[in-house]
């Protein structure tokens, strides 16, 4: 085998300018292959990010719906007929959970479950003058949304823990707070569904980056929340789930569903369209990708055709000096792999600068708030695909040329000479 890899480097020596330019289209390839993965790999985590990390793995709740089971249903005269109801309207519906200081004290228990964080939800209308403006109010504890959805992160102005501190206030999205002419130390004031009316001072204006989620949102401590709902207790509207693999969010959601009478919902139901376009960007950098290194691979098939028809000669006295068939092939092959060796990790080693370089590329846009510059993934897996791309298309390059070095018949070559 030394003897082959001497012969191997002596041939790609003496076409070295050739040689040098197929790994330049290697590094290249391999390059471009790291950076664009690796930048549309950190574009899926940005954009999947903003969904996911102010949305639980599982959300209970009590979905207002009319009953399933109607009173003619349960008459023994009927059970063999049909029931056409039809305009059915909900009875004694409820948006509180029930016992939920119970299931929230099971679900601490629950080895699955890293964390919970209860929330009271109600629809208002902020007052602006002679118009009203429909938003939402969530009632949060401030210590455990920070913990479980990094909730500071998108306070914009003001402070999150004043929820807390200072009596009677609120959060407002950045969106709505521009609707409502209003900022940080104002006052604002709401109807609650009940035809009551509140003012609430103004702590910090809230921005997640989706527009239309930022011009209905509004937050305040739970207390709050449950004095503008009139109740009192442990008054929760939604329990917000985060477990430890976030895999297991579809099947624990009809589990806890059944378990704790209440409707589920699981993040995978609702960011399926987020997924979705994630897939579809990684795919586009894989052919891209792929594009380019097939590319560099015709480089590499080109030269080493033009090394056989040019070492004729040397092949077949290679062949006559009792080197086989196998033999030449594997030169080929091992001058091949060469070239995809040394460009694949020049190429690794550009991609990781180009990915660098776009890391450090400012960023900023209203509507990201938490994003400064490019987002970049430096995944193992992008660089350690990228080298063996690199490797297994120049395999391929080589291939067919060795399978003609290694037919070639050294008399009919020598005779020929």
């Amino acid at each position: 085998m030394k003897l082959v890899i001497d012969i191997a480097r002596s041939l790609l020596m003496a076409r070295w300018r050739q040689t040098l330019v197929a790994a330049i289209g290697v590094t290249f390839s391999v390059g471009m292959f790291v950076a664009l993965l690796g930048f549309m790999q950190g574009l899926n985590k940005m954009l999947d990010s903003l969904f996911l990390n102010r949305t639980p793995h599982i959300r209970l709740y009590n979905e207002v719906k009319p009953t399933a089971i109607q009173p003619v249903m349960l008459l023994p005269a009927y059970d063999s007929t049909y029931h056409f109801i039809h305009s059915v309207k909900t009875k004694d519906s409820r948006t509180e959970i029930r016992n939920s200081a119970a299931i929230m004290q099971a679900l601490r228990h629950d080895g699955r479950v890293s964390g919970i964080a209860p929330k009271v939800v109600m629809e208002v209308f902020f007052n602006e003058g002679p118009s009203d403006i429909a938003a939402s109010v969530n009632g949060i504890d401030v210590l455990q949304e920070n913990t479980l959805f990094h909730f500071s992160d998108y306070v914009r102005a003001g402070d999150a823990n004043n929820l807390d501190k200072v009596p009677n206030s609120i959060i407002l999205g950045k969106a709505l707070a521009e609707r409502l002419l209003t900022d940080v130390g104002e006052r604002v004031q709401l109807t609650t569904p009940g035809g009551e009316r509140f003012t609430l001072k103004v702590v910090g204006l809230w921005q997640s980056g989706i527009q239309d989620f930022d011009r209905i949102q509004s937050f305040t401590s739970l207390t709050t929340a449950r004095k503008l709902s009139g109740k009192t207790g442990n008054f929760v509207t939604d329990i917000q789930i985060r477990l430890k693999d976030i895999d297991n969010a579809p099947a624990l959601a009809k589990l806890y569903g059944g378990m704790f009478n209440t409707s589920a919902q699981d993040v995978q139901t609702l960011s399926a369209e987020f997924e979705t376009g994630s897939s579809i960007r990684s795919l586009i950098s894989y052919v891209v990708g792929v594009t380019l290194l097939t590319v560099s691979g015709f480089g590499i098939y080109n030269i080493l055709n033009m090394i056989i028809y040019e070492k004729m000669d040397a092949i077949a006295i290679l062949k006559a000096t009792g080197f086989s068939g196998k033999d030449v092939r594997r030169i080929f092959i091992v001058m091949a792999l060469s070239i995809g060796v040394f460009g694949g990790l020049a190429g690794l080693l550009l991609g990781g600068m180009l990915s660098a370089g776009i890391d450090q590329v400012p960023f900023r846009t209203t509507s990201l708030p938490t994003v400064t510059t490019y987002p970049v993934s430096y995944e193992p897996f992008i660089y350690v695909t990228g080298g063996v791309f690199s490797l297994l298309f120049t395999w391929l390059a080589g291939w067919l040329p060795s399978r003609k070095a290694g037919t070639i018949d050294p008399v009919v070559i020598i005779r020929g000479k």
